[in-house]
């Protein structure tokens, strides 16, 4: 047998003992779960309990910061998290659209077990617990500004505020009012790098044209350079609001002992990007900052999903995790003082997508799931009749912007067809991408060398999703389609798109 073969075969063999082992563990935990979920010891005063700050940016991918090597993005609050905390290198949201992202954040599930939530502008059921409500039961103020869960409508699920806590208008108004005999949890939500942007803000602000660095599923081309700095000049604000928010809490001196954690919900804006499973609209930027407990100047490589998050802040905090969660949390990696591959369990991550918008025909989603690990992205497209980005001509699942218009006006040109299909073409039912080639662009699903590697990441993806109750594994036909959509206007067709 040669050397390649060999490899494949104990790639194969590895994935299948390690969802063989993951099933095992995860049917003792769900047995036993009244008495196994994650109780931290029992905290006697404030001093004892952290703070916490959840920084989170609206469609930004995890390369754009400086600590993760950018050029041209300008965020040295981030870098300073990082620098003095734990980097994580392998963060991955839920699910590349807001609403569900956000759901998966603050419920510790995967969003495809929260009903409608799995979908963008929809609501999140009441009867799905929120770790800021947990935390406020146990003596925590809570509170978030600007986007904290959504866009969709909260009292359509039965709750009476955000999931995220009760609303501010800014850190500061929450950090005056605030009982200071109790610790607090703050949610800041900004709306940077969301789009629309300002065109051309990015060049006026001083930044190099020619430094930009071009994703490898986008043309090189001055339009799309541009609109990646307009990008960049949203990113660098959201990280002057936040050195605010780290200034203000260090002047007071409460810093040292607030658990900052700072990230994105899904990523970038652009063609491929966004609402799609590969790692520029999953994999997302995080940094984890609290002196009190946590050894800084590390960048940890294991896995992390955003349903992590809730069981994470709540040990923290020395909150008992609620039974519905499905998350693991990230505390005694945090604490552990190593850096690489720490806890070799976390070796890979699930992703979802449901609907997205309803601007297809019916109001159809794309739906998706996938499973990422060091070495290979393997995406089971479920209905691969239907438009990845949207239905033709307005292709409305990607944001409108420059770079987008540059594709359609281009597309029939030899330069520009392949990003254009790249984007918007209709995609096989079953895709793999091999992390030895860059850019996830080389679909290798089907070929004779990869099928074991193939075979085995489906099996252990379906183990998972089969575990964690998602509908796509049971009989009959999942409702994320029929759930409504809460807007009450769809943004009409534009000839620039």
């Amino acid at each position: 047998m040669n050397p390649s073969a060999i490899a494949i075969r104990a790639a194969d063999t590895r994935y299948t003992r390690l969802g063989k082992s993951i099933m095992r563990a995860t049917r003792r935990r769900f047995l036993t779960t009244s008495a196994a979920f994650s109780v931290a010891p029992a905290f006697s005063s404030k001093s004892d309990r952290p703070n916490i700050v959840f920084a989170i940016s609206d469609d930004q991918s995890y390369a754009h910061t400086g600590a993760f090597g950018d050029p041209v993005a300008r965020t040295p609050h981030f870098d300073r998290i990082a620098a003095e905390g734990v980097r994580f290198s392998h963060a991955y949201c839920c699910s590349p659209s807001c609403t569900p992202s956000r759901s998966a954040i603050l419920t510790g599930q995967e969003p495809y077990r929260l009903e409608e939530a799995g979908n963008l502008w929809s609501t999140l059921q009441a009867k799905f617990d929120v770790f800021p409500d947990m935390l406020e039961a146990a003596g925590y103020q809570v509170g978030f500004t600007r986007k904290g869960w959504g866009p969709g409508i909260d009292n359509a699920g039965g709750r009476t505020r955000n999931p995220a806590g009760d609303l501010f208008a800014d850190f500061e108004t929450f950090f005056r009012q605030r009982d200071d005999s109790r610790p607090f949890c703050f949610w800041f939500g900004s709306k940077d790098p969301h789009r629309p942007y300002e065109k051309g803000s990015g060049l006026r602000s001083g930044m190099n044209i020619d430094d930009v660095r071009v994703p490898d599923f986008l043309p090189d081309v001055a339009e799309v350079r541009s609109d990646i700095l307009d990008y960049f000049f949203e990113i660098e604000r959201f990280d002057r609001e936040l050195g605010a928010i780290l200034e203000r809490l260090e002047r007071a001196g409460e810093l040292d002992n607030t658990l900052v954690i700072v990230t994105s919900d899904n990523g970038m804006p652009f063609p491929r990007a966004k609402a799609n499973l590969y790692d520029y609209g999953a994999r997302m930027p995080l940094a984890v900052r609290w002196p009190e407990r946590v050894r800084g100047g590390r960048v940890v490589d294991d896995f992390i999903g955003f349903a992590d998050y809730a069981p994470t802040i709540l040990e923290a905090a020395g909150v008992e995790r609620s039974p519905q969660m499905t998350g693991k949390s990230f505390l005694a990696t945090l604490a552990s003082e190593e850096s690489g591959r720490v806890d070799k369990s976390r070796d890979h991550v699930v992703l979802m997508r449901e609907r997205h918008t309803i601007r297809n025909v019916n109001g159809l989603g794309y739906p998706m799931r996938a499973v990422r690990t060091y070495e290979h992205l393997y995406i089971r497209n479920y209905e691969p009749d239907r438009w990845p980005a949207g239905d033709p001509p307005l292709y409305a699942e990607i944001d409108y912007s420059p770079t987008k218009r540059y594709l359609n006006d281009n597309r029939e040109s030899p330069q520009v067809k392949r990003y254009f299909d790249l984007a918007c073409a209709r995609r096989p039912a079953e895709e793999l991408y091999d992390m030895a080639y860059a850019g996830q662009l080389n679909n290798v699903a089907g070929r004779d060398a990869y099928r074991p590697i193939q075979a085995g990441l489906k099996s252990l993806m379906e183990a998972h999703l089969t575990r964690t109750g998602d509908p796509r594994m049971a009989d009959g036909e999942p409702q994320f389609d029929a759930y409504p959509f809460f807007r009450n206007t769809i943004r009409p067709a534009r000839p620039d798109l």
